[in-house]
């Protein structure tokens, strides 16, 4: 498919831990509703790119580093800022779900929607039609123990989508699912894409998932290489 605008424009992105440079210089530009695999050996900086796009974290900023992400200069932007506009254009999928024990299905998805001041009865009916698009009707009441792994990742899937966001992040979104729900995942994310119109920037191992993206870039030692 064409692809419209860039909604991410990231240049000369470093970042260093005490003395371990992680990334050295990394220039990506993602296209509005573009799927991008990311993939690379552990260590190459996959995940710390992922956080610093997705805005958890922050480059280490030299004169030429650039940081734009839905029309928005991230570095301009204070904390509380930051998190208001996180909240409102990020959604993220991570490897373990993070979902908490105590809640069920349907406050867990209502999280997010709760902390952007989304009254609670639209909220939940937001989140109920999400659970539903995702085969989850009759699961909105129990809690994660009560439900498969597959079930679990599909409820992060519907908390990530909550407040409509313009870019979903995964890190390894199907790294502790089997094979058959890691397969019904990933052609989830492209159900989404048409229906949503969200880009994706996906971390993966998998390679099945990484060759079905728009664009698979591949790191190395810190860097894009392709």
């Amino acid at each position: 498919m064409t692809h419209s605008k860039s909604i991410i424009s990231a240049k000369q992105i470093f970042k260093a831990y005490k003395e371990l440079q992680v990334l050295k210089g990394v220039d990506i530009t993602i296209a509005e509703s573009e799927i991008i695999s990311i993939v690379g050996a552990s260590g190459a900086g996959k995940t710390t790119l992922l956080q610093i796009l997705g805005t958890l974290d922050k480059p280490d900023y030299k004169d030429d580093t650039q940081l734009i992400i839905n029309d928005t200069a991230i570095h301009q932007l204070n904390d509380k800022a930051l998190a208001q506009f996180r909240n409102t254009n990020i959604g993220f999928i991570f490897q373990f779900h993070q979902l908490l024990p105590e809640f069920t299905a349907l406050e867990n998805v209502c999280i997010p929607a709760f902390i952007n001041r989304t009254p609670k009865a639209e909220a939940e009916k937001r989140a109920k039609e999400l659970l539903s698009y995702l085969g989850l009707s009759e699961r909105i009441h129990h809690k994660p123990n009560a439900m498969s792994g597959g079930e679990q990742q599909r409820v992060a899937v519907a908390r990530a989508l909550i407040n409509n966001p313009k870019i979903i992040f995964a890190d390894e979104p199907s790294g502790n699912l089997d094979s058959e729900s890691a397969e019904q995942l990933h052609k989830l994310f492209f159900k989404l894409r048409e229906e949503f119109k969200q880009t994706f920037v996906i971390v993966t191992h998998n390679q099945e998932l990484a060759a079905m993206a728009d664009r698979k870039l591949t790191m190395v030692d810190g860097k894009i290489i392709d």
